[in-house]
């Protein structure tokens, strides 16, 4: 006979073998197609389409060598963690593939700033080095997972159903068009895997019956499936805005600003008290990349918000900086992103998890709310003369390419307009002003409604020219516009999303504590250039909006003061606009895709961290082996004969011991006793049990109240009678989570 044949299993052949690994490689590709709505394909498309083959491949390999299940799950697990490693993290590992401790730590690092880009980022999102590792390894584990289900459990349904859970990911998130094609290619790709699983057994006669009844529950999952789909998908939320009617304001830091500012009504979302000559602009987030399409949020490195968590202000030497102090309530503002004043130097008295970006002075959040928090903010403002502004040059030495670099398509008349309009300027800075006072003046006009009638609601290169041409637009339009003519000119820029300066309070206390409040109305967009020696410049071009900038000569700086403490250079001139500037970060903080930990005394609180998660991991099969033996057990003891006969069948499984289909309760029992010394008497009661409960016409329960002692006992001599090797594998890594009984 047979190893098959003892075994009691189905003969499998290579053929169905070779169909359901090629089946679940194809779905798990058209499950994870439709992501890329959220990430750009790029590189993990392909990495992850890799790791998937090559896994299936070591699993297929496995199973025709007549690995154990269990071997060849863990062989997996080990090709995953090492092609991980070698792809990803080299530098920390063992010759490269064997991960150690600094390989854990750097891989946490990635998640973590990976989870920041998810929850901070727009769709589509440009994977990172930290994105791609998340999304390469989270997909590496769901093909062990389901080539466990299909290949080695032999439920292709249940693997259909988590497709469709992979798939349904996309339309969730974007609130987009559901993707059918992809749907249907999962679909397909279902049916094929439960075609292949059913020729995979024998006797092949009843392969069409079985394959039929599958089919048509697999064909009712998908018109459920795709129905929801179509109803559920469309519904949720959009990740743009999600508040209209529920009392608090919600923003997302895009520059699909259209729908927020033509909300009906408005409410007070903050209140600000601040020692600032006059109120100042809030920001949230800065948006540098621009791909002719999309401007998309920064996701530069993160770091704890500690005192000297943004870095240091770098001035030309001389140059005067003033440090002032503003106090900020939230009353209706729900967002990851917080508002603060330029240029953020520390912030104090938030409640939950905050952290700082270096690079745009912002902070933000990826679990906590900027709702109800009141917090302290001290900023710094780099303030220039007229004469010295004049004198820098847009630049930034050692920035991001992106800063600069506009799409490789721009519009003939936006490049032309910007060298039209600052033609008679000599200098960078009398350029930027005069495209400054050229959108603020009477040939644009602000509106809400003339991009929607025109069809230009939208940032890429084509709307900004369509707005160039209708000249009427709100400060979406005004903002992208100004800040890809400034880089058409050669000058470094972004576009930051805040809001505008806010209302004074009426009576609202001393002089060197002026009191605002800001409107949900006041949500706003605006440009942003670079100078060397002075940092980031705010530029106001929406008309009849905000403040636009303008610096004072040295000659006026000389003759007034304000509230604030200089902190460097003269210390007397005045603030020369409410936009506060500063100087951009060092070249460090511009590293993107990485997250730093900024305590530095933690390492050891980390080991025990990883140790203790290493060692909670292990023990997570026994631990829920024990507690599956348990509830079978108090069954046995209510007179369930099955239960009892499972935790024999199953501790069986555990020691390595064959519990074939085809061999009785009877025969199985007696092979226990005279190969495997289980004890005579409670295998032959049990056994008894099991032929009464499965052919006798009376009550199957009857005579079974030690039912629950001896399948004790049967399970405590069979682990005795076994090396303490083999005991601890069978603890450690019962088989019989992964291998039913019988099968």
């Amino acid at each position: 006979m047979s190893r098959a044949d003892r075994a009691g299993t189905h003969v499998r052949r290579a053929g169905p073998e070779i169909a359901l690994t090629l089946g679940t490689f194809g779905g798990i590709v058209a499950a994870i197609l439709p992501l890329t709505a959220l990430v750009e394909p790029a590189r993990w498309l392909a990495a992850a389409a890799g790791v998937t083959a090559l896994l299936l491949a070591v699993g297929f390999a496995a199973r025709r060598l007549r690995a154990p299940a269990v071997a060849v799950t863990l062989l997996e697990v080990l090709v995953w963690l090492c092609a991980m490693t070698l792809a990803f993290f080299p530098a920390s590992a063992l010759f490269g593939v064997v991960p150690t401790l600094g390989t854990v730590e750097r891989a946490a690092d990635a998640a973590r700033a990976a989870a920041s880009e998810i929850v901070l980022g727009i769709a589509p999102l440009t994977p990172s080095a930290s994105l791609t590792f998340v999304l390469v390894a989270a997909l590496g584990l769901l093909t062990i997972a389901l080539d466990h289900v299909v290949l080695t459990a032999r439920l292709p349904l249940l693997a259909g159903v988590a497709l469709v859970a992979v798939w349904l990911i996309a339309p969730i998130a974007t609130s987009s068009a559901v993707d059918l094609v992809a749907f249907g290619l999962v679909a397909l790709l279902t049916l094929v895997l439960m075609r292949a699983e059913t020729r995979s057994r024998e006797p092949a006669a009843r392969a069409p019956r079985d394959a039929a009844g599958m089919i048509a529950l697999t064909a009712a999952v998908s018109v459920l499936a795709i129905g929801a789909s179509l109803l559920w998908a469309p519904a949720l939320p959009s990740p743009e805005r999600v508040a209209a009617g529920s009392g608090v304001t919600t923003v997302n830091p895009s520059l699909n600003l259209g729908t927020d500012l033509r909300q009906p009504g408005e409410q007070v979302v903050l209140t600000l008290s601040t020692n600032m000559p006059s109120a100042p602009y809030l920001r949230m987030a800065t948006l540098s990349i621009f791909d002719g399409q999309f401007w998309r949020p920064d996701r530069q490195r993160t770091v704890g918000l500690a005192p000297d968590a943004f870095g240091p202000l770098e001035a030309t030497e001389g140059m005067r900086v003033t440090e002032y102090e503003s106090e900020i309530q939230i009353a209706d503002l729900s967002t990851d992103w917080l508002p603060v004043p330029y240029a953020a130097f520390d912030v104090e008295g938030l409640r939950g998890d905050w952290v700082a970006m270096p690079f745009n002075r912002t902070v933000v959040s990826g679990s906590g709310t900027s709702q109800g928090q009141e917090y302290h903010v001290t900023t710094r403002s780099v303030r220039p003369t007229l004469e010295e502004i004049r004198a820098t040059t847009a630049g930034a030495s050692g920035a991001r390419e992106d800063l600069y670099t506009p799409p490789d398509e721009v519009p003939t008349i936006i490049t032309e307009t910007a060298n039209e309009v600052t033609a008679d300027a000599s200098t960078d800075y009398d350029k930027l002003i005069a495209l400054q006072d050229w959108f603020r003046g009477a040939d644009f006009e602000y509106s809400l409604d003339a991009p929607v009638d025109n069809g230009f609601d939208g940032t890429n290169s084509e709307a900004i020219a369509d707005f160039l041409e209708v000249r009427a637009g709100y400060c979406v339009h005004f903002a992208s516009a100004f800040a890809l003519m400034a880089r058409e000119l050669g000058m470094p820029s972004r576009i930051v999303i805040g809001f505008l300066p806010g209302t004074g309070l009426s009576g609202a206390g001393r002089a060197e504590d002026r009191e605002y409040e800001v409107l949900s109305s006041q949500l706003h967009a605006w440009p942003e250039v670079h100078f060397e020696g002075v940092g980031w410049v705010s530029f106001e071009p929406t008309k009849s909006l905000g403040v636009p900038t303008a610096f004072v000569p040295s000659i006026e700086a000389l003759l007034e003061d304000d509230d604030g403490e200089d902190v460097a250079g003269p210390t007397a001139t005045p603030t020369p606009t409410p936009s506060q500037t500063t100087q951009a970060p060092t070249p460090e903080s511009e590293v993107t895709g990485e997250s730093t930990d900024p305590e530095g005394g933690a390492n050891v609180g980390r080991i025990v961290a990883v140790v203790f998660a290493i060692l909670l991991l292990l023990s997570l099969p026994a631990l829920v082996r024990l507690a599956g033996t348990r509830v079978l057990l108090g069954r046995a003891r209510r007179g369930s004969v099955g239960a009892a006969w499972r935790v024999v069948q199953e501790t069986a499984l555990d020691l390595g011991i064959e519990v074939p289909a085809a061999e009785t309760a009877r025969a199985f029992g007696e092979r226990l006793v005279r190969e495997h010394g289980a004890p005579a008497e409670p295998v032959s009661r049990l056994a008894s049990a099991v032929e009464r409960s499965n052919y006798a016409n009376g009550d199957p329960a009857a005579g079974n109240a030690t039912l629950a002692d001896d399948a004790a006992r049967i399970r405590s001599l069979l682990l005795r009678k076994v090396g303490p090797r083999a005991r601890a594998v069978a603890w450690l890594l019962p088989r019989s989570l992964l291998i039913r009984p019988r099968t």
